[in-house]
């Protein structure tokens, strides 16, 4: 009786959000509490990758309130850049949204400053149309550049955060394609589950601090999610259903039964599907299961080894999303062995690296943000 409570409540937030729904096949409730005790080791580590974010924050300049990362793009497993020597908007994003996860306000705590300079910088790169962009950066970094404005103002309510908020909002709302998702540039044609994440969450934190987002636009991305999923049907219509048997619960790349399935996909599907509102779907219960199962062999590929390559860092930001609103079952033990691989993976001057992808200030942004979830200081990190 009390699981199906908890069960109906979680319906009835979903709607509050968004709207009922997409469908209603699951038990698992996202409500119960995930008992995670944050260590001196844990916290400490936390304090050593913002003191690392802080001292590499550029002060000077037009990348003023910026933090330095390359700009490209990902080709195959590997990272192209098309600039080395700009703000990187994504990463500045994050890194802003690591000072929040951690307790500190623009202006206000020891790195108040860092946070407001984060923010101006952001501002600034907001342009009339809404895209949000600086140094030929793209629409991942624009719905992280959204996301931390939304967080930020809703901690602040600044009306001039408010604005260009909307005007960011909008702009995700409008690029949105017939599929019901976006891509790596703005209003195109295709969709990938990767940038329709960042959108979902992005569109969600926004409307939960009361900006106009059209349901409509939810629906249509939950739908394109879900249509992604690997299930028994896309196995036996694309693969057969032997050879795909252990990508079962899997998300697709796009949404065709060809395209590639992986753990961070996953993990991006799973997440997504939260945030649009949906906590009751099978996709969702099979996309936790094949997290599970898939946890030792991804930190292995792409963890310490690999130098901390953006697939892990991606995978696991989005990883822990999901397993912290699947519920303690799944949060706990999860949560246990990446931090367990975090804390290892941190270097001796307080940063993590990344040597696929934009580098370092990426690498500790993302990790500080991850040990951060427990603090619950960050509202689109809360159930």
């Amino acid at each position: 009786m009390r699981h199906r409570m908890l069960h109906l409540l979680a319906l009835a937030l979903a709607a509050l959000a968004w709207g009922s729904p997409l469908r209603a096949q699951s038990q698992r409730s996202p409500l119960e509490e995930a008992p995670i005790v944050v260590t001196p080791e844990h916290a400490r580590a936390v304090e050593r990758g913002l003191e690392w974010l802080a001292a590499n924050q550029v002060t000077e300049g037009s990348e003023r309130g910026a933090w330095i990362a390359l700009i490209g793009y990902k080709l195959n497993t590997g990272f192209r850049h098309t600039a080395a020597d700009k703000g990187h908007l994504g990463v500045t994003a994050l890194a802003g949204m690591a000072f929040l996860a951690g307790g500190h306000l623009p202006g206000r705590g020891k790195y108040g400053r860092n946070v407001e300079e984060a923010l101006e910088f952001v501002l600034k790169s907001v342009q009339a149309d809404g895209y949000t962009t600086h140094g030929g950066s793209r629409m991942y970094s624009h719905a992280f550049a959204t996301l931390f404005l939304a967080e930020v103002y809703g901690q602040t309510h600044r009306q001039d955060i408010r604005s260009k908020l909307q005007l960011a909002v909008d702009f995700i709302v409008n690029s949105q394609n017939q599929d019901g998702g976006w891509r790596y540039e703005p209003y195109a044609v295709e969709s990938d589950m990767s940038i329709v994440v960042c959108q979902v969450m992005a569109l969600r934190a926004a409307r939960n601090i009361g900006i106009r987002v059209p349901k409509s636009t939810i629906d249509r991305a939950a739908k394109y999610v879900v249509d992604s999923a690997v299930t028994e049907e896309s196995m036996s219509r694309s693969f057969g259903m032997f050879n795909a048997r252990n990508e079962l619960g899997s998300f697709h790349y796009q949404k065709n039964d060809g395209s590639r399935s992986s753990f961070p996909l996953t993990a991006a599907g799973v997440t997504a599907l939260y945030g649009a509102g949906v906590y009751s779907d099978r996709s969702i219960d099979d996309g936790i299961s094949y997290l599970r199962s898939r946890l030792a062999q991804f930190n292995h590929e792409y963890g310490r080894g690999a130098g901390g390559h953006y697939f892990f860092w991606y995978g696991h930001y989005y990883g822990v999303q999901a397993m912290y609103t699947a519920g303690a079952d799944d949060w706990e033990s999860y949560f246990a062995t990446v931090r367990d691989e975090i804390l290892r993976m941190q270097q001796d001057d307080g940063s993590w690296p990344n040597e696929v992808g934009p580098g370092p200030a990426l690498g500790t942004a993302a990790a500080v943000l991850i040990l951060e979830i427990p603090y619950r200081y960050l509202p689109i990190f809360q159930r």
